[in-house]
């Protein structure tokens, strides 16, 4: 485990480092921040390495295994509905845990001044993900090709946005991108392979990905029909 923190903390710092300096940069020369701005700063960046240090610890010795466990026990009790429930709850309750998704409805809140509300946001996003997980459960029980549903999904995205009002159709496409999070990404990776994993006559490289671009659909597809409804 300390070995394992100890790469992750490496991988972590590689990635935040570049951007760190090139901010760091920016504050101190074109903005002229202070002094007590730059260390608010640097510790900004040092709790925010911290973090994403812990949080991919946890997803690579908990939520992985986890989601892999699921993917591959619910099969063994012979219930296609079991599945597919289980994998839409799944879907559900991780875009509602997702900080990309908390991050996008708070900014959409804040300059809609209200108007479109955070919480019906939340839940559209939420429902679109877990139908499409669902979706992808069943495709790789069913041995449905994944271009169909991509095809399928993309038509009805292409003619909602024909109907959909204007100020939903930008924040509907950008919550297609904020399902691919931190937390949303492992998890429903890890369901899909863990799945495709113990089914006879399917592949965990070709059946277990592309779970991730079918629930990116589901969002925008949902925030349109809100706004739609709405």
């Amino acid at each position: 485990m300390l070995h394992e923190a100890k790469e992750t903390l490496r991988e972590v710092m590689q990635a935040v480092t570049p951007i760190a300096v090139i901010v760091f940069l920016v504050l101190l020369v074109l903005i002229g921040s202070g002094a007590a701005e730059l260390i608010d700063y640097i510790l900004g960046v040092m709790m925010l390495t911290a973090g994403i240090t812990l949080f991919l610890i946890g997803v690579k010795s908990g939520l992985l295994p986890m989601g892999e466990a699921i993917g591959s026990d619910l099969p063994k009790h012979g219930s296609i509905y079991l599945v597919i429930i289980t994998a839409f709850l799944l879907g559900f309750f991780a875009t509602v845990a997702e900080p990309d998704v908390r991050v996008l409805t708070n900014m959409v809140d804040l300059v809609s001044n209200g108007e479109i509300a955070q919480n019906p946001l939340v839940l559209s996003i939420a429902i679109g993900v877990g139908f499409f997980v669902m979706l992808a459960m069943l495709r790789i029980i069913l041995g449905i090709p994944i271009t169909w549903l991509f095809a399928a999904g993309y038509l009805v995205v292409i003619i909602l946005s024909f109907i959909a009002p204007a100020d939903y159709l930008q924040i509907a496409y950008d919550g297609g991108g904020v399902t691919t999070g931190p937390l949303t990404v492992p998890f429903i990776l890890a369901l899909g392979i863990g799945l495709s994993s113990v089914l006879a006559g399917r592949s965990a490289l070709t059946d277990g990905f592309g779970l991730i671009g079918l629930a990116s659909i589901g969002p925008i597809i949902g925030i349109m029909v809100l706004g739609i409804l709405l």
